[in-house]
């Protein structure tokens, strides 16, 4: 379910998976039907893999080894 942007420019370090979550917990049923916020849908467990990922993404950006093996890609 990943998203490419070609047109955009790379910005941050871990945007795309940012705006991956931001757009999957937007759409999920939490969201639309129950009327939460994305907030509380993400603590209640939804969109787990991309969480898991964009967690990875910024945990990788303090790791000392990113340095020399760069950064892990999305």
């Amino acid at each position: 379910m990943p998203r490419y942007y070609e047109d955009k420019p790379e910005g941050a370090a871990c945007a795309g998976v940012k705006e991956d979550l931001g757009a999957c917990l937007l759409q999920s049923d939490c969201v639309l039907q129950e009327g939460k916020s994305p907030r509380q849908c993400l603590k209640e467990g939804y969109c787990k893999a991309l969480k898991y990922s964009f967690f990875e993404c910024k945990r990788s950006m303090l790791d000392a080894r990113s340095r020399f093996r760069g950064r892990k890609g999305y």
